[in-house]
């Protein structure tokens, strides 16, 4: 499912128990300096990270101070995180003027905050230009966290250079059926640099089957409720895609890839560690 950009007015684009995509949350938050932003989630536990901008996050009597480093845009540094623990209440506090995402999933047991620094973000690149799949992914709740989320999985992807596609081989992960894959909703927001540029989401319902395609543009959001999806970007321009993941028995992700493009999994480098990241 494809949702044009709008203005959302600081309410959720994608609310619990979401139809498409019911183990993930989110919402952008638009702040100028000084307001504040307060919300609590029963049944899910969040993520908080300033697109742009810098914030202070209050949740369960601890203060998060000075979060976030991005400038212009999302290509501007690294990310940073606060994690909300599920039912906490949480304070966002604009210390600059700031576009800030809150990433959810759908988890019952309340943990502990913690901030995610720019020096805890994982760091993954692999692809190559000329397979037209290089990119990078930066895990803002990856794998050092594993431990301390409950089914919460968000980073932020980036193509590597000027147009090329993602999520290539095609994978999907919509079906609980360990060990071969697991069931994960997911949920995407895309920004293109110049922010002019597009895109292209694929959604293969059924492998060589017609699925289905939208064109997706700055502040699109789309929701990836079954099949396989990968994503490309217009020569000329780069993509990013802020990505949240929410794992129905485990957080865990366990990809399926498209039996027809399997093959691809040796020829693109690195691809198989990326996998492995997912944790």
């Amino acid at each position: 499912m494809h949702i044009p950009p709008f203005d959302n007015h600081n309410k959720a684009i994608v609310d619990v128990d979401d139809t498409h995509v019911p183990l993930t949350y989110f919402n952008i938050v638009k702040l100028k300096v000084g307001e504040r932003f307060d919300y609590r989630l029963a049944g899910y536990e969040t993520c908080v990270v300033p697109a742009t901008g810098t914030v202070t996050v209050e949740v369960a009597e601890q203060v998060f101070a000075d979060i976030g480093t991005r400038g212009a845009d999302v290509w501007d540094g690294d990310p940073e995180g606060v994690y909300v623990p599920t039912n906490a209440s949480a304070r966002i506090t604009a210390r600059t003027d700031t576009e800030v995402f809150i990433a959810g999933a759908q988890f019952a047991e309340t943990l502990t905050p913690f901030a995610a620094r720019s020096g805890d973000i994982d760091l993954v690149q692999y692809g190559s230009d000329d397979t037209k799949t290089h990119r990078k992914i930066k895990h803002i709740l990856g794998t050092d966290h594993h431990d301390r989320v409950g089914r919460l999985l968000v980073s932020e992807l980036f193509t590597v250079g000027a147009g090329g596609w993602s999520g290539f081989p095609s994978h999907k992960h919509d079906t609980d059926r360990l060990p071969d894959e697991t069931r994960h909703d997911e949920c995407y927001n895309f920004r293109f640099k110049p922010d002019y540029g597009s895109g292209l989401q694929m959604v293969q319902r059924v492998d060589n089957e017609p699925g289905d395609a939208y064109h997706i543009i700055n502040g699109s959001t789309v929701l990836i409720d079954n099949g396989y999806h990968p994503c490309c970007a217009l020569p000329g321009y780069e993509m990013y895609y802020f990505t949240i993941l929410g794992g129905l028995s485990q957080r865990s992700l366990k990809q399926y890839f498209q039996p027809t493009h399997a093959a691809q999994l040796h020829t693109i480098p690195g691809i198989m560690d990326m996998v492995e990241t997912f944790k």
